[in-house]
């Protein structure tokens, strides 16, 4: 049960109270005998938000969600074909900040801060003290889009974008909804899973009040992050018009089972979100023990299509190096 003292500080307070000691971690949740099996990552360090610790099972080392965030041996193991930039980001970023990959549509990273650090992250290894975009490159990039008139959509991300404060936030779409040509704005963060309090009401308003139709992607890969508040915090967004979608990750020991992901979408439908993506793992250095097999993806997303509705079975698919979209995995590939 979420501790309600957690809860009702507000979202900046519990981003700077979160758990960044592994000691701390284990004894939170009576698994101090672990220790042996931790270490202390330096380049990507513990860091889980208290109220998402708090949706953890006590006792349980193979609780779900303490899966996603424990630093584990494992990630120190070096395994062939898993490196540290696997989408070949640092050769689609044309200016500073700016990654230019699909055709309609570029990604822009505001912030290299999470509010939570999960194990499998593909941006990871990303130099992101390299790429952070400047007050004074504002410009630029307005200049960049609007030399490509095929550009109507511009995703936050980073980091995650709701990371940073609604002032910084509100300044990125007063210079975003300028450039004509741009018709929705897309934000994917995880911060309403593991801080809900972070839909605050300035936000909603602000998103309400946009000129552009304003999208938000989740990214939650199991069912225990959606809980009573996570959901009514989610149905606030969707109240101020907010068009709200989940992608997940197929992960292994986490959600890679028919019934962990028919949890999954159910729950996010009660919330107001639609499952949109489900993403074979990419190939991050230090992630391989999380990987699954594809042809054990393709026979879960069949055996998902049996369980249900088609608008709750979300698009099984992998992103590549170079593709100009997300590349769909072929499920008629069946062993």
């Amino acid at each position: 049960m979420i501790n309600h003292l957690i809860t009702q500080k507000n979202w900046q307070t519990q981003l700077t109270e979160a758990i960044t000691s592994v000691d701390e971690l284990l004894e939170l949740l009576k698994l101090e005998s672990l220790r042996p099996d931790i270490y202390i990552p330096k380049h990507f360090e513990l860091r889980v938000p208290r109220g998402f610790v708090a949706k953890m099972t006590v006792g349980d080392s193979n609780d779900p969600l303490l899966r996603q965030v424990l630093p584990n041996q494992k990630e120190q193991i070096a395994v062939t074909g898993y490196v540290a930039d696997p989408l070949s980001e640092n050769t689609q970023n044309p200016i500073k900040g700016l990654l230019h990959k699909y055709q309609s549509r570029v990604l822009l990273t505001i912030t290299g801060a999470c509010a939570i650090h999960c194990r499998y992250c593909f941006r990871q290894h990303f130099d992101y003290s390299a790429n952070m975009p400047t007050a004074s490159a504002k410009q630029d990039i307005i200049d960049y889009i609007s030399a490509y008139p095929e550009i109507n959509e511009i995703i936050l991300s980073g980091g995650d974008p709701l990371n940073v404060t609604n002032r910084r936030l509100f300044a990125w779409f007063d210079t975003l909804e300028t450039i004509e040509q741009l018709t929705t704005i897309r934000i994917h963060t995880r911060l309403p899973l593991v801080i809900p309090a972070r839909l605050d009401d300035a936000l909603l308003e602000r998103l309400a009040q946009s000129r552009c139709q304003i999208v938000m992607v989740i990214h939650g890969n199991h069912a225990n992050e959606i809980d009573a508040l996570t959901a009514e915090y989610l149905q606030r967004a969707r109240a101020a018009g907010v068009t709200l979608l989940n992608q997940a990750v197929l992960l292994k020991g986490i959600n890679d089972s028919v019934n962990a992901q028919t949890a999954l979408s159910q729950r996010l439908f009660a919330a107001g979100v639609l499952p949109y993506y489900l993403h074979v793992l990419d190939k991050v250095a230090g992630a391989a023990h999380f990987d699954l097999d594809e042809s054990f993806a393709i026979e879960l997303y069949w055996s998902l299509l049996a369980k249900l509705p088609g608008y709750l079975v979300p698009k099984l698919v992998r992103e590549l190096p170079n593709e100009p979209f997300k590349v769909p995995i072929n499920v008629y590939n069946r062993a």
